[in-house]
C-alpha cells in the first residue's frame, strides 16, 4: 500500500496509483451500470391463448420472476390478430423501444408472405433463437388408426376432403404441413383452421376434427391423459427424450413420419426478437437474461417436456439461419399457392 509522504517521488507514486484506482472504479461502475430495463417489459405474443408460443412465454415470465433475472417486470401480451401481424406491427412500430420484445414462431415468415402486410423479420431485432418446435401427426385415441400409415390409408379410401385436419391459422406452419402431407401421399384433408393449439387438442378430443399436426408442447396434457394418439413426427430423427410420458410411450417412441412412409418434415422456430433500432448493450442484454433462462432448471424440464430440438443460437448464426429458413418458406408457400397475389 502506499504510505502518504510529502517525498514528491512518493507523492507521484499515489497520484498514479490513485489514478488507476479511479480507473478501475470507472470500469467498475460503467460494467454494474450496462443497460437494463427501467420500465416493465411487453413481452408480445403473436399467437392465441394456449398454444405453444403463448405457453413458451409465459413459462418464460415465470422462471424470470422466480429467479430474479430481471428487476422489472415482463408483461405478456396476445397480439394474434391477421396471424400475428398485429404483434409483430407493434414491434416494429416500437423503434428504439427496449421495453418491448416478441417471441416468433414461423409466422414471422408465413405471415407476410400469405397476406402481404407491411412486415419482414429484418424490421426487428433478432435475439436468440431459443429452440426448434417439432409437429407430431395426432388423431383421437378412441380411432382404430395405430400408425400414420393406417390413417393416411383410411384418409386415402374415404375419398378427397372427406376427412378434417384441425391447426392454427390458415396459410401457416400446420396448413403449410398439411399440403406437404398431401402432395406426399395423394391425400386431401379439409383444413380447419382454429385460434391456438390448444384449441385445436380441444377439438381433436372432441372428435370435430380427425387428425391435427399440434407441437408436442399443445398436445401432451391430451396424450398422457390417453385422449389423443401420436403417429409420428415431422423430423429427420426421432426426439431424443426417453422418459415416459404415457404409461407406454417416451416421445422417443414416436417414429419418425419418414420412418412411417410419410416422407414429409417441417419444424419450426421459437425465437426472441426486439424492437428495431436498440442500441448494442440492449440487445446484449436480452442475449444474457435469455441464456441465463435456458440454464434454469425449469426450462430444461420444459424443453424434456414438450420434446423440443434444443438449437439455440444468436448474433450471426441466428441472421444467417433466418435468412435460409425465410428462403425455405417462400418455395414452401409458392409451392401451396399461398402467396400473396
Amino acid at each position: 500500500m502506499v504510505q502518504y509522504s510529502t517525498n514528491k517521488f512518493k507523492l507521484s507514486v499515489l497520484k498514479a496509483a490513485s489514478g488507476l484506482i479511479a480507473i478501475a472504479a470507472l470500469g467498475a461502475a460503467s460494467s454494474a451500470a450496462a443497460w437494463e430495463p427501467t420500465k416493465p417489459v411487453e413481452f408480445v405474443v403473436p399467437a392465441g391463448t394456449g398454444g405453444g408460443a403463448d405457453q413458451m412465454a409465459r413459462l418464460m415470465q415465470g422462471i424470470i420472476v422466480k429467479h430474479k433475472l430481471m428487476k422489472q417486470s415482463l408483461i405478456v401480451v396476445n397480439k394474434s390478430g391477421g396471424a400475428g401481424a398485429e404483434g409483430f406491427l407493434s414491434v416494429k412500430e416500437a423503434k428504439g423501444d427496449p421495453h418491448k420484445i416478441i417471441i416468433t414462431l414461423s409466422n414471422l415468415f408465413t405471415t407476410p408472405l400469405a397476406t402481404g402486410v407491411p412486415f419482414n423479420w429484418k424490421d426487428m431485432t433478432p435475439v436468440s433463437m431459443m429452440a426448434l418446435d417439432q409437429f407430431v401427426l395426432w388423431v383421437n385415441a378412441e380411432t382404430p388408426y395405430k400408425t400414420a400409415k393406417d390413417y393416411l390409408a383410411a384418409v386415402k379410401a374415404a375419398g378427397p376432403s372427406k376427412m378434417k385436419m384441425g391447426g392454427t391459422g390458415s396459410k401457416q406452419e400446420d396448413q403449410i404441413l398439411t399440403v406437404g402431407i398431401e402432395k406426399a401421399t395423394g391425400t386431401k384433408f379439409i383444413y380447419i383452421p382454429f385460434k391456438g393449439g390448444g384449441d385445436v387438442a380441444v377439438q381433436l378430443v372432441g372428435k370435430h376434427i380427425d387428425s391435427s399436426v399440434n407441437n408436442p408442447v399443445e398436445a401432451v396434457a391430451q396424450w398422457r391423459a390417453g385422449k389423443l394418439r401420436a403417429l409420428c413426427v415431422f423430423d429427420d430423427e426421432r426426439m431424443p427424450y426417453k422418459t415416459k410420458v404415457t404409461d407406454t410411450q417416451s416421445w422417443y417412441d414416436i417414429p419418425t413420419c419418414k420412418e412411417a412412409g410419410v416422407p414429409t418434415d417441417y419444424v419450426m422456430l421459437r425465437g426472441i426478437f426486439a424492437a428495431p433500432g436498440i442500441s448494442a448493450d440492449q440487445l446484449a442484454y436480452y442475449v444474457d437474461l435469455l441464456k441465463k433462462v435456458r440454464e434454469t432448471p425449469d426450462w430444461k424440464e420444459f424443453m424434456e417436456k414438450g420434446a423440443f430440438n434444443q438449437t439455440a443460437m444468436s448474433g450471426a448464426d441466428f441472421a444467417k439461419w433466418l435468412t435460409a429458413a425465410e428462403n425455405t418458406h417462400r418455395t414452401l408457400m409458392q409451392e401451396a399457392g399461398f402467396l400473396a397475389k
